[in-house]
């Protein structure tokens, strides 16, 4: 089984449809209002355990009733919440998404999020070190990221960087990471919009962009090489990329080759569209297999 540790935030969705997003200043009337659990971090945890990983959360939730909710759903998903700590007098994060003309615009509000820090993450040191593969992203504090490259650098555990929401990463950083994968914007602000494909050239089978419904580009050393989706009819696209994160490190820690972690990656996250929320659609193991 692989082990897994995912890094990274904790959240509350508060999703609303609509026909369309307002212009500002404009008030329009929406279609529907849920709340479901989310986070990047949590997103991944819960699809890596979902593929049959052994998954440990890394995280901080507030001591309010949204933290509660978000430990039980760890839980209801067998995800060790063995190093998740509600924070005292602080809420829990929150993300607030707007579903509109098929796809969807997301506001992220860090709160206990932000407590994730390296003095926190030391921790769970053992728990890292013992990680076939480590999951971040940047919805905590960008020293923790930091830290963690370090930390996997010097233990020799592959780290898998999911640089999103999109900021700046530093060199030390790209250089510590086994596997980068920003979507096109992301790229963009990372590389330079005019530098994707010589980025791609300068980190092979490093660097992988995630192109949605076209696929996942990469450079393998000698050419560039976009690996296909697959098709689908999407209803939520929230959390796409994070099902596409776990199923990619899940494949990796078994020991399948890139471009085979990458078909099973995709397939997943083409699954994960299909139904609402960003964890909503999110398969289990046995909907992927001999289906890609």
């Amino acid at each position: 089984m692989a082990k897994i540790t995912v890094i990274g935030s904790s959240s509350i969705d508060l999703v609303v449809t609509a026909s369309k997003r307002p212009s500002a200043g404009e008030t329009i009337m929406g279609e529907s209002f849920k709340t479901v659990p989310g986070g990047k971090g949590a997103n991944q945890a819960v699809a890596a355990a979902r593929l049959g990983a052994e998954v440990y959360m890394i995280g901080c939730v507030g001591d309010d009733s949204f933290g509660k909710e978000i430990l039980d759903n760890f839980t209801k998903n067998h995800v060790n919440t063995s190093y998740v700590e509600p924070v005292t007098g602080m809420e829990s994060g929150t993300a607030h998404i707007t579903l509109a003309e098929g796809d969807n615009s997301i506001i992220v509000v860090e709160a206990a999020n932000k407590k994730v820090t390296p003095e926190f993450v030391e921790k769970a040191l053992q728990r890292i070190r013992e990680s076939d593969i480590v999951l971040i992203q940047q919805e905590i504090p960008e020293d923790t990221v930091e830290y963690v490259s370090e930390i996997c650098r010097e233990h020799d555990v592959p780290l898998l960087l999911n640089p999103a929401p999109a900021r700046p990463i530093g060199q030390k950083v790209i250089e510590n990471a086994a596997y980068i994968t920003p979507n096109e914007l992301e790229a963009a602000i990372l590389f330079g919009q005019d530098d994707i494909h010589a980025a791609l050239k300068q980190y092979p089978n490093k660097v992988f962009i995630t192109e949605g419904k076209n696929g996942v580009r990469y450079f393998d050393g000698e050419r560039e090489v976009l690996v296909p989706s697959y098709p689908v009819d999407a209803v939520d696209t929230t959390g796409a990329g994070d099902t596409f994160n776990a199923a990619f490190a899940v494949a990796l820690a078994e020991g399948r080759d890139l471009q085979e972690s990458m078909r099973f990656a995709n397939k997943a996250a083409s699954l994960s569209v299909a139904k609402f929320g960003a964890q909503g659609g999110m398969p289990m193991r046995s909907e992927i297999e001999g289906s890609y």
